[in-house]
């Protein structure tokens, strides 16, 4: 199984919200990165939703609903 980002949020909330909706709906999510990047520039490294590359089709329709 490899991972596929289905999205990317600015802020940890929302990919989380996001995360928990794939869920509900019987698809495994993980949130990778999200954090400060270029330490002392202000740059924030965007949250990743992550999911298996054969449910991918299926978490971009539920993410379109929303």
């Amino acid at each position: 199984m490899s991972l596929v980002p289905v999205a990317e949020f600015s802020d940890r909330i929302g990919a989380d919200l996001a995360r928990l909706q794939l869920l509900s709906e019987g698809i495994e999510a993980m949130l990778f990165d999200g954090g400060m990047g270029g330490l002392g520039l202000g740059f924030l490294t965007p949250v990743r939703l992550m999911v298996a590359d054969e449910d991918f089709d299926a978490a971009q329709n539920i993410l379109a609903q929303s």
